[in-house]
């Protein structure tokens, strides 16, 4: 095939170079795959990548071409010291169907020429451009399934079938374009429908990975999510230097791993995990239907491919269903019958890593009322699985904790939670910003108006705090007129967080005057005894903010000089006239 391109193209590919950029665990930082990337396509007299296959399109010679690309690609990525531990991700233009000499079983050549598994290659396919007459999406993705080659859809969300294409043709991988990552921090609609995409993919059994992430804040956001890898510049750029390429990436696993709440999720759920056998996807069915009789208590089976990898389970049900039926069995035996292939009987399974936030792992769950459990992996290989009763015992635990664990007047978390944000952001490396708010002369209001009123004002206060402060924050209510936030924070968002706060301080302020009555509203205070008992002038009720940024690089942030700052700052707050100080940890 090589052969066949002009001498004039042939020079052209001994010009060229790939880079790989690589695609990562998003909890561990360990490698799953490298991207290839062209390079040198200037120096090969071309403005960009896309004019180059523009080109070798209009000249009939794009299958040619991108054969020997393939061969280049694949005998450069066999020289990355880590090679036979990852994959290789491909990119292919959509058009190569439409040229004249498109044929089967060129790939395989090549692999078995370099002595590589199929399980290896996943061929990427964009659908940002439309293509022309009958070669679509689905008849390329169907193609290369039918294969046995691994799918991943690029730029998944800006293209022309969009959902469609995960309901014809199940990937193996989705892409997430970078619009939907672009400062998701900042913009909540993004977040929504990133969770959305992701969560709908997860469910149908499909990895997904966040590509073209730029900055920790995008990264986190997209673990936060559910995706399971992560791939952009931030991670590491495309490089033509084999060497730069690791088996793991520290640096990522750590800023994911800082808050520490990984490993308490891990232990949480490890106690339910089932470690059901496996099959592999090739299985014959002769071995399938053993299996089922010498393990009758079995009612599902996780599928993996050669790098153990799941792909899907396969339900008892369909087996009995064959094995009962007069003509079934023979039907699952006779190599001529789809029903005879494993592949052909796997159902899709939602499959989630053991450093999984607990709160996306029943969310996922819940979300799809079908669902019969969660294949849990471990660095993409397969861990074991959660059943649908374990993920609803979890669930109930977790509902008694945290009504243990909450206030019974504002249903806000109580100190046990409160206790432990602190810890976390004593020992994390993250920068957070950390509030105290005291209502001022609530005693006095008390006295005056009794109890019940209160307790509406302190309800009062946790509804504007619910409210009034973005998603992210954490609210809780110390106890009495206390209550505690907390969020974490950068540069750029400070400013903003700062000002949320303000706002919460000035909300309270005016809407609890509804709560007097018309006389002391119009003299503006209350008339009420001291703890001497001494009768005096009380200001209405106002709230004051003690705020504490601590800085990404602030070593000295134990938990008693946290405490400490937020005491003395509190006093402080309430002498200053828009009731806010800040203070900070450096």
């Amino acid at each position: 095939m090589e052969n066949q391109l002009p001498q004039e193209w042939q020079n052209k590919l001994k010009i060229l170079d790939i880079a790989f950029q690589p695609i990562l665990n998003i909890h561990t930082g360990k490698i799953f795959a490298v991207e290839a990337l062209l390079r040198n396509y200037q120096e090969a007299g071309f403005e960009s990548i896309f004019s180059l296959f523009d080109e070798a399109y209009q000249k009939n010679i794009l299958y040619s071409f991108d054969i020997a690309l393939r061969k280049k690609t694949i005998e450069k990525f066999t020289k990355i010291a880590i090679y036979e531990n990852i994959k290789l991700f491909y990119n292919l233009d959509n058009r190569l169907f439409e040229m004249p000499n498109f044929a089967q079983g060129n790939t395989k050549k090549i692999l078995l020429e370099y002595n590589i598994k199929k399980d290896t290659i996943c061929f990427e396919i964009s659908e940002r451009h439309q293509l022309d007459g009958v070669h679509d999406m689905q008849i390329i993705m169907q193609h290369y399934k039918d294969n046995n080659y691994c799918i991943a859809i690029d730029d998944f969300g800006v293209g022309y079938s969009g959902y469609k294409l995960l309901h014809d043709v199940k990937p193996d991988i989705l892409k997430i374009d970078r619009f939907f990552l672009q400062d998701v921090h900042k913009h909540p609609k993004k977040k929504v429908m990133l969770k959305s995409i992701t969560h709908l993919a997860v469910q149908l059994g499909i990895q997904v990975v966040a590509e073209g992430v730029e900055t920790k804040e995008e990264l986190l956001i997209c673990r936060d999510v559910g995706c399971h890898l992560v791939q952009g510049y931030f991670i590491q750029r495309p490089t033509t230097n084999i060497d730069e390429i690791k088996s793991s990436y520290s640096e990522i696993s750590d800023i994911v791993n800082s808050d520490l709440r990984s490993a308490e999720q891990r232990y949480e759920i490890l106690g339910y995990i089932n470690k059901v056998p496996t099959l592999y996807i090739k299985t014959k069915m002769t071995a399938v239907i053993e299996y089922f009789k010498k393990h009758q208590e079995a009612t599902i089976i996780p599928i993996v491919n050669s790098y153990y990898e799941p792909v899907g389970i396969l339900q008892d049900t369909q087996i009995k269903d064959f094995l009962y039926s007069p003509y079934g069995r023979s039907l699952l035996l006779n190599d001529g019958s789809k029903k005879s292939k494993l592949k052909n009987l796997v159902h899709p399974c939602a499959i989630a890593d053991i450093n999984s936030d607990m709160s996306t792992i029943i969310e996922l769950f819940s979300n799809n009322s079908e669902s019969i459990g969660i294949i849990i992996t471990k660095d993409s290989e397969y861990y074991g699985f959660l059943s649908a009763r374990a993920i609803i015992t979890i669930m109930n635990e977790q509902n008694l904790l945290f009504a243990r664990e909450q206030n019974p007047l504002t249903k806000l978390p109580g100190n046990t939670m409160i206790e432990k944000y602190i810890w976390e952001a004593s020992r994390s490396k993250e920068k957070f910003l950390l509030c105290y708010f005291d209502l001022d002369n609530f005693k006095a209001f008390n006295d005056v108006y009794g109890f019940r009123n209160g307790d509406r004002v302190i309800q009062l206060f946790a509804d504007i705090l619910r409210k009034n402060l973005p998603t992210e924050f954490f609210k809780a209510h110390i106890g009495g007129d206390d209550f505690f936030a907390g969020v974490k924070s950068d540069e750029k968002e400070d400013f903003n967080f700062i000002t949320d706060v303000n706002n919460v301080v000035k909300k309270f302020t005016n809407d609890v005057i509804e709560f007097y009555s018309q006389d002391d509203k119009n003299r503006g205070y209350i008339l009420s005894k001291d703890r001497e008992g001494n009768k005096k002038q009380f200001p209405l009720l106002t709230v004051s903010a003690s705020i504490l940024i601590i800085h990404e690089k602030t070593n000295k942030r134990s938990i008693e000089n946290i405490n400490n700052i937020l005491s003395i700052q509190k006093k402080v707050a309430k002498d200053e006239s828009t009731h806010v100080s800040l203070s900070c940890m450096i």
